[in-house]
């Protein structure tokens, strides 16, 4: 639908003003080139940043928190603002207009003004059935992109995510899917993977994760430790598989083991039960999958995050502040609240606890404050405004992309 003319001259006006207010509070932020003076760039400088921190500033970084609605209000200010929180999650209900995304865009990051670190700014941006972002031409999903065996053109996508991405204000993309599609009663996955097999899921999610990230958006791949052999929707319910560990080393992490060899920055951990490797808690509660398996096993050294623990999965098996606890005692370093407000208060609360109680220690927080901040300034985040994204050069080239590759 086109907005009307006049809404679009006010949504304009509405992104300049805010612009024009971030430039003044967020002087001191990279820009585009990484020219420093109020972020970190290098570890000592990220060290002083955590001990200036308070442990409530700290516990916000571990946290990327959903919002409500299509414009922003003061619930979403004083989750960034009061509690920190350091990124936020957008959902297609939150996206109405690109005019709109971007004054909500703006505004989150103008109230981060005075928080330590820039904001992580998240999406699903997957191209086919998971696409949020309005305005723009639909990329195929990644069943498409596998089936013509040419990774050139899962890089193609990527970039064109990343620019997409980038045009609306967002610096993380969780994306690319790396779940091998096995099972075909699988209700989540289906043609949100490449493919059945793990060569090509390997090769094409590989392909677009290097694009992604070579443009400058931090992709997340995601589901570890493998969502593509579950008979049931993590969304609802929490999905076992009996797989032991060596099956999985050999088919469901290999393209995660390859994607990690070529630099992956950060993975997604699902909502599984694996009897064989834990019995008592789902892959992203779980301190044998996340900090034995995957950090160990497979080496990885990036930032680990939960899928979203408002998810039936978790949210109807454990209470949401217990399972945040559990998840960054196992290794997690952030965790998605996805949805409700009051979640994200619960979340705070007994992460706080945690540390107040001992079970969880300052020394385990600062852990992944560290990992997070050098992730962030990694990718040069800085809390600075855009401007009302032009997409008719970005929908050009997606339909050049898919006439090229015989998509179109």
């Amino acid at each position: 639908m086109v907005r009307p003319q006049r809404f679009r001259k006010t949504a304009a006006v509405l992104a300049l003003l805010v612009f024009v207010a971030g430039c003044a509070v967020f002087g001191g932020t990279p820009d585009k080139d990484g020219e420093e003076s109020g972020n970190s760039s290098s570890e000592n400088a990220i060290g002083r940043t955590i001990d200036a921190m308070t442990l409530d500033e700290k516990i916000g970084q571990l946290i990327i928190a959903g919002v409500e609605g299509a414009s922003p209000d003061r619930r979403a200010r004083r989750m960034i603002a009061e509690q920190h929180v350091g990124g936020v999650i957008f959902y297609k209900d939150n996206l109405v207009s690109p005019e709109e995304t971007v004054v909500y865009v703006n505004s989150l990051r103008a109230w981060n003004g005075a928080n330590k670190a820039p904001l992580m700014l998240s999406v699903d941006q997957e191209g086919g059935i998971v696409s949020r972002l309005p305005g723009l031409e639909r990329l195929p999903d990644a069943v498409a992109i596998g089936e013509t065996g040419q990774p050139a053109f899962a890089g193609a996508v990527g970039e064109l995510l990343a620019r997409a991405c980038t045009a609306f204000g967002f610096n993380l993309n969780f994306a690319p899917v790396l779940d091998i599609n096995s099972n075909p009663d699988n209700p989540v996955i289906g043609p949100r993977s490449f493919g059945a097999t793990p060569e090509v899921v390997t090769q094409m999610g590989v392909a677009e994760m290097k694009a992604i990230r070579d443009a400058g958006i931090i992709p997340v791949v995601k589901h570890f430790p493998g969502h593509g052999d579950t008979a049931v929707d993590s969304h609802l319910e929490l999905p076992v598989v009996r797989k032991g560990l060596e099956q999985l080393r050999n088919f469901e992490w290999q393209p995660f083991a390859e994607a990690i060899r070529q630099g992956a920055d950060a993975v997604m951990v699902a909502h599984i039960l694996f009897p064989q490797l834990d019995g008592e808690f789902p892959s992203s509660l779980s301190r044998t999958i996340i900090t034995d398996q995957l950090r160990g096993t497979l080496g990885f050294e990036g930032v680990v995050m939960t899928d979203d623990l408002t998810m039936g999965a978790i949210a109807d098996h454990y209470g949401i502040g217990d399972a945040a606890v559990q998840a960054v005692e196992a290794g997690s370093d952030i965790v998605l609240v996805a949805h409700g407000y009051e979640n994200v208060d619960r979340v705070v609360q007994a992460l706080k606890q945690s540390v107040n109680e001992g079970r969880l220690t300052e020394k385990r927080i600062d852990e992944s404050v560290e990992r997070i901040l050098q992730l962030k300034e990694r990718y040069r985040l800085a809390d600075k405004p855009v401007a009302i994204p032009e997409l008719d050069g970005i929908n050009a080239d997606i339909r050049a992309v898919l006439k090229q590759y015989r998509q179109g």
